[in-house]
């Protein structure tokens, strides 16, 4: 097999491959905060959002400073929620509601987390 069919046979293989959209959470485990947020796809999230924070790129600042504070050591991430992301019409309302359902679950506000109060 030659280098072309290869990637042929490679790209046939991964669009074949279920993602799946999901919520998780990010706890800081020194202190107890966590940080919720939904994704449309959850494959190898932990590596980006560790690799982003480790960078100090994070979105989130008060999530960030305690990295740096911590370390990564300090920190875990759990997968709160999966779900096949070819069962839903609208991924994007989807793992929106997902996020929200678990925000208002898990309340990560204030001394609890890191995610800013709902308005």
């Amino acid at each position: 097999m030659d280098n072309k069919e290869r990637r042929k046979a490679l790209l046939a293989q991964y669009k074949e491959m279920k993602t799946y959209m999901g919520a998780i959470q990010v706890k800081n485990n020194r202190n107890g905060k966590i940080f919720v947020a939904a994704y449309p796809n959850l494959k190898n999230k932990w590596l980006t959002l560790s690799a982003q924070l480790d960078a100090g790129r994070f979105a989130n600042a008060a999530l960030q400073a305690d990295w740096k504070e911590y370390g990564r050591d300090a920190f875990t991430c759990e997968v709160l929620e999966e779900k096949p992301a070819d069962t839903a019409d609208d991924v994007k309302w989807a793992v929106k509601q997902l996020q929200k359902a678990w925000i208002n679950k898990l309340q990560p506000f204030g001394e609890n987390g890191y995610n800013k109060t709902p308005e």
